[in-house]
């Protein structure tokens, strides 16, 4: 099969578009033929040689990515024949093999693809989407909410503001260029705006003040410069989650004195407090559930952007200069 390898730590151009030998899938393992593969930042991360969050980082060399989505095509032992031909969507963890025309992983992951649901967006929903409604856990949305959204037109902002709009909430859609403020507001935000234009915040807060409100929750995947603005328009009683920080600048770090001194709270939903919040045996299976639900519900619909699986370089380098959007996904 073809794959991309990585055979040394470093810049993108380290990824080797190459044949590999077909994996076997082992006892209680199923063999898909991959549709559609997703590229993270973590993915990037770990190519640099960063291990981010992971115990230890991977020998080399490695075919990277952890979600994929397409055809049961070969099953092992112990699992039930009735899988063969399924369209399924699974993240096969820390283990690495994503970028690939084959992968396998343990039956137990997979998730069967409803009728509609395409590849790419399943392999969204599976990553993307399950992080998305851990980070809706730490908060209420209705229609008192007064939503800021950093990163408007990436793949979990682009969940965010739908599920907000869902809720009833009023959103504003940041964004880094006009066309990407434009895609935010055909996602329905109310105020869609390029952060990158210096008056930004000024009309933020034109915005604001024309509704007599304030914002009540800043969903910050951004950190940095954009984040600390965001910050600064929440009112009284608002809630900062940090869940990233993509604009390279590290994250927004308030003082106990800051947040008590505004009245307001900063929740940091990643990692174990998510899976905690969550709960169950399995809990990062309990919010793959609930982004599938939240899918079939109309709660939102993911965006994508495809790269063919041979050009895994051009994909992560639009990736780390954030000139994407939506999730990326390769393509066999």
């Amino acid at each position: 099969m073809r794959a991309i390898r990585l055979h040394a730590f470093g810049p993108a151009e380290n990824l080797v578009y190459e044949t590999v030998a077909d994996p076997v899938p082992g006892p209680g393992q199923v063999r898909i033929a991959v549709a559609a593969a997703g590229v993270h930042l973590l993915d990037t991360a770990i190519r640099r040689g960063d291990k981010g969050p992971l115990p230890e980082l991977p020998e080399l060399p490695t075919v990277p990515g952890r979600e994929v989505a397409g055809t049961v095509e070969s099953v092992g032992a112990g699992v039930a024949d009735a899988w063969l031909g399924k369209r399924v969507v699974a993240h096969i963890g820390f283990a690495p093999g994503g970028y690939a025309e084959l992968t396998v992983t343990e039956a137990e992951r997979l998730h069967e693809l409803p009728d509609g649901l395409g590849f790419a967006e399943a392999v969204a929903l599976i990553g993307t989407g399950r992080t998305t409604m851990g980070v809706l856990q730490f908060v209420e949305l209705d229609a008192d909410s007064v939503v800021v959204v950093p990163a408007a037109a990436g793949g979990i902002g682009t969940l965010l503001v739908q599920y907000a709009k869902h809720a009833g909430a009023t959103v504003v859609g940041l964004a880094g260029g006009p066309d990407k403020a434009a895609r935010v507001a055909a996602n329905g935000a109310d105020l869609a705006v390029d952060y990158t234009r210096p008056a930004w915040p000024d009309e933020v807060r034109a915005y604001l003040k024309e509704l007599g409100r304030e914002a009540t929750v800043v969903f910050d995947g951004v950190g940095g410069d954009t984040g600390r603005t965001a910050v600064d328009l929440l009112g009284p009683g608002g809630v900062h989650l940090t869940f990233g920080w993509s604009a390279g600048q590290g994250p927004v770090t308030l003082t106990a004195e800051e947040l008590a001194a505004r009245g307001i709270t900063q929740i940091h939903p990643l990692g174990a407090a998510m899976t905690a919040k969550a709960g169950g045996d399995n809990p990062i299976r309990t919010l793959e559930l609930a982004a599938l639900r939240a899918y079939a519900g109309g709660y939102f619909t993911p965006a994508v952007q495809p790269f063919p699986l041979a050009d895994a370089v051009a994909a992560h380098r639009a990736l780390e200069s954030r000139a994407t959007v939506g999730k990326v996904v390769l393509v066999p």
